[in-house]
């Protein structure tokens, strides 16, 4: 038996925010969730509107998503996560940020790449047996 597929498109949204609505139009019947990368990492989990026994999610125009979600959308995100972490994250916060805007490391798009396929094969939560696929 197949799993349930359920499709995001990188043409409809260009921010961390706007994907955020979009999985949640997309993969959770427009159920409330916590809309932070804690949140999103639990609701790949199932259980919060996403098929408990897994699915496969196609993430269509990704390299779009790639380029949405790149430095500028990521230097964005932590510039806010600076004024709302706990006082023990902020130099760990503050450096990340130093690294985007210098164009090095991981960007928004990486962050959500990863926690998708950690939910997959040869994550560590492999067993919540979601599949990404990048079209």
């Amino acid at each position: 038996m197949s799993k349930p597929v359920i499709t995001i498109d990188g043409e409809c949204f260009s921010s961390l925010d706007e994907f955020y609505e979009h999985f949640q139009a997309r993969a959770l019947n427009g159920a409330r969730w916590g809309t932070n990368l804690d949140a999103f990492n639990d609701v790949l989990r199932g259980g919060f509107g996403t098929p408990e026994d897994g699915f496969t999610l196609v993430w269509k125009h990704h390299k779009l998503s790639k380029d949405r979600l790149g430095y500028s959308e990521t230097q964005r995100v932590l510039r806010k996560c600076v004024t709302t972490c706990h006082l023990e994250n902020v130099a760990s916060v503050i450096n990340e940020l130093k690294m985007a805007e210098a164009c090095e490391g991981a960007t928004v798009f990486d962050w959500l790449v990863e926690i998708i396929k950690d939910h997959g094969p040869g994550g560590s939560e492999h067993e919540d047996n979601v599949e990404l696929i990048l079209d």
